[in-house]
């Protein structure tokens, strides 16, 4: 298994360093495989919020490869969707889920944020209510180029927001984000709204992982550990969450 090339501490943050992002994929999968595996063998059955995006990829695919978990016993959520965006859309996170993880593993079931429904604040009720029914073994999360944690965007972000789903609004960053990971032609084409799991949402889960490589993430990263704990940074708020490793490569760390 892949060891990493350094560790520490971020106030309350364990941060784990690793040369390449083969090597943070590989041992970050067996951290997850493990939470699952032992609230299986706790509790008999184990659930689980998890990240899209292209930074998430080697990660879940290393996870989904791994073998040996009795996925059936085994609930997944994932943590946002764009808002008016049907699921057959390529830049769809629900697609991005089912064709990579639930048609892969086949989990007990796969709670989906239905963007594209008529209701959306119903919706955002109803993804909380299953939410709040399920206790979250851990939460898979991945930090944005400007910050964000799941559609929080700086403008948005609330540290104690008593909702854990709501429609949000995406900033221009987090919309030329979604350009550059090639899911949309031009900033135009990205949809303006979401809807997102809140950071009280995704803070609730009992362990929670940050996969965050590439280069790009890199002053995320570094205003996520050495500046203020603020809005401004989302990711920031992740100091204070001492159940939360995060996992950072050679690139993301090249600032810090």
């Amino acid at each position: 298994m892949a060891a990493a090339t350094k560790s520490f501490k971020a106030d309350q943050l364990a941060v784990k360093v690793y040369a390449t992002v083969r090597d943070l994929a590989a041992d970050a999968a067996q951290d997850a495989q493990k939470i699952i595996k032992e609230a299986i063998a706790a509790k008999g059955s184990a659930a689980a919020i998890l990240a899209t995006g292209n930074s998430q990829l080697e990660f879940l695919d290393a996870w989904v490869k791994l073998g040996g978990l009795d996925w059936s016993k085994v609930t997944l959520f994932h943590m946002d969707e764009y808002l008016g965006l049907p699921d057959s859309h390529s830049a769809s996170f629900r697609k991005y889920m089912k064709e990579r993880v639930e048609a892969v593993v086949k989990p007990k079931a796969f709670h989906y944020v239905i963007g594209d429904g008529m209701e959306p604040i119903k919706e955002c009720d109803e993804y909380e209510r299953k939410l709040r029914a399920q206790p979250i073994d851990l939460c898979c999360l991945g930090i944005g180029e400007n910050g964000h944690l799941a559609f929080n965007d700086p403008p948005v972000a609330d540290f104690a927001d008593k909702r854990y789903a709501k429609i949000v609004k995406l900033d221009t960053a987090c919309r030329q984000q979604q350009v550059g990971e090639g899911h949309f032609k031009a900033l135009n084409d990205v949809p303006q709204y979401a809807i997102s799991l809140t950071i009280p949402a995704l803070c609730a889960a009992k362990r929670m992982m940050a996969i965050v490589p590439e280069k790009r993430k890199a002053a995320a990263v570094k205003g996520t550990l050495k500046g203020p704990v603020s809005t401004d940074c989302p990711g920031s708020f992740l100091r204070t969450q001492a159940h939360c490793t995060l996992y950072l490569d050679a690139d993301s760390a090249s600032q810090v």
